[in-house]
Parts: C-alpha cells; structure tokens; sequence
C-alpha cells in the first residue's frame, strides 16, 4: 500500500501558546477552519481524546472519528481517523509549534495518508483535499489568531440566543426544523427551499429568503443532525455582512413541555458595511442590523415549530 506524506507550513505574528491553546480547543474549529461544520468531543482523558468531525473535503461532505494525543509542553497536537471516510483507508499527522520568537510561530501540518484499495485516482482526490483543506486551514488560523491580539481589534465576533417555551414534545419540535425542505409551505419568510440528505445526519440546506424589505437572499448551509434534540449547521453561502454564521437548534424538555432554542454565533464583514448600510455606519450597527435579521427569522421559525409542535399535543 502506497502511504504519502505532506507537510504545510505557515508563520503566525501571535506567541505559540496562543496559537497552540485555539488548535487544542475542537470546538473553536468550525469557527476557525473554513471547511470544518462541527465537531463534538466523544470523551476526553488526560491529554487523550475522542473527537468527531464532519467537514467538507473537495466541496462534499464528510465525517470521521479521530484521536488526538495534545502535548503542550512540546507544543504539538498528534492525530490518527480512527474511522476514516471513503475513499481514505488511513490518515494521521501532527500540528507542531515552533517559536520564532515571543510574537511569532512557525506552524506545520503534516499528514500521512492511504486510499481504498492503493486507487491511484483516489490517491490524487485525497491529495488535492488534503492540499485545500490545510492551505486553507493555515490562513484561516493565522488570520484568527492575529485578530485575537491586534490591539486595535473590534468585536467582529459575537453570539447570541432565541428560546420560546413550547408546551409540547422535543421530537415534534425537531421534526418541524428536521424537515427543512418543507419550509417554503410553513415559513412565510422562505421562498424556496432545496434540501438533500446522501449521508444519513448530514445535510445540505439551500434556502431563498426573503428580507423585510421584500429583497431575497439565498444562502446555503450544512447541517448534522442529532435526532429529536439538536441540529448543528455552518453556512457556506452567506449574506453580505457576514464572513461566519454558525449556529444550533436545540430542544430541550422541561416541566412546563420543552424549550426550543437558535444560537448564533456571528463574524461581520466588515469590507461591506458602508456598501450595505452607508458611510457612516460602523461595526455596532452592522452588528445590530445583523442581530435582527437573524433573529427575527429564527423566531418566526421557533413560533411556527412551536405551533406545530402544540398542534400536535393537543
């Protein structure tokens, strides 16, 4: 079997330590990394862990379960996919930090990796994806951290909540978010809907929606779905203001029924906020603008589930 091996490299103006606690941290991932959609920790011992996730690699969708040995005396991060997804038979690397200097890291990525049945063309799939996916990961990493600790830094990054209190059951008030290719006909604010399922769990959502002032969007999303609790998304076709929307519908079952929850978590564009909202206007009130967009469609959507989701228990 025909095992490659590649590295990339990139240096970062921000002290290793910083660098090295944002990659230790998986759930910082599909924040940072462009192609990562989300990730969960499985279990975790000591400087062990478990972790799952599901990212795109080449423009499709994948998942796999890897383990990670973090080492942060030596400043290095080492993995290995358990449960590695087709057409890659075996793939590992390590994330190793070097110190320039106080202010600056050198970081590699290297990984090591097989295809399916040695496919000479699946070497060549795997080698591009792993080629985009760290090139972009690298950049992405660099262009984080150095935000994080310039001193001139604005809260580009923010998130925030919408829960309604729902008098009916968590799996009705799933069903109704699951079931996205059904929201042209539910959801007075989307116009069309595409929805596509090849992975079990992990979708593919394409949604026009129309705004207040009546102007469409259309934006497209990757979702993994945990049945009858939780769907975790990313979108990767995003509105102008925006540079990251990630967020989580979560339904939780108390005494009084269930509380349905949509979390955000947002990074503006700032390049566009004079074209979008005037010369004038700054980082808060497009941070604003934002936060009402949002959350007026993700209400609206939360009152409909919580209709449905009535409707049913009665």
């Amino acid at each position: 079997m025909t095992t490659r091996e590649v590295e990339h490299e990139i240096t970062i103006g921000a002290p290793a330590a910083a660098v090295y606690q944002l990659l230790a941290d998986v759930t910082n991932w599909p924040r940072i990394f462009p192609p990562t959609i989300h990730v969960d920790r499985v279990e975790a011992e000591g400087d062990e862990e478990r972790i799952r996730i599901w990212a795109t690699a080449n423009g499709q969708p994948k998942d796999w379960t890897s383990r990670r040995t973090l080492d942060p005396e030596a400043l290095r991060i080492t993995f290995r996919q358990e449960i590695p997804a087709p057409p890659v038979a075996a793939m590992g690397g390590t994330w190793i930090l070097e110190p320039l200097d106080a202010g600056t890291t050198r970081v590699r990525l290297l990984h090591d990796y097989r295809a399916i049945g040695d496919d000479p063309h699946d070497l060549l799939w795997i080698e591009r994806a792993v080629d985009k996916n760290s090139t972009s990961e690298l950049q992405a990493l660099k262009e984080n951290v150095e935000l994080v600790h310039a001193a001139d830094r604005e809260e580009l990054t923010f998130s925030f909540v919408d829960t309604v209190q729902v008098a009916g059951r968590a799996k009705d008030l799933f069903d109704f978010v699951n079931e996205a290719g059904k929201w042209a006909d539910r959801l007075p604010h989307v116009a069309v809907v595409r929805l596509a399922e090849d992975t079990p769990g992990l979708q593919e959502l394409e949604m026009d929606t129309r705004a207040k002032d009546g102007s469409v969007h259309t934006t497209k999303s990757y979702r993994v779905v945990f049945p009858s609790w939780k769907i975790a998304y990313k979108q990767v076709t995003l509105p102008a203001l925006m540079t990251l929307h990630t967020g989580e519908w979560t339904f939780v079952e108390n005494a009084e029924g269930t509380a349905a929850s949509s979390q955000h978590t947002v990074t503006i564009n700032t390049a566009n906020i004079a074209r979008i909202l005037g010369e004038q206007a700054t980082v808060a009130d497009a941070r604003a603008y934002v936060h009402t967009a949002l959350s007026t469609n993700s209400s609206a959507t939360l009152a409909h589930a919580k209709a449905y989701a009535e409707q049913k228990a009665a």
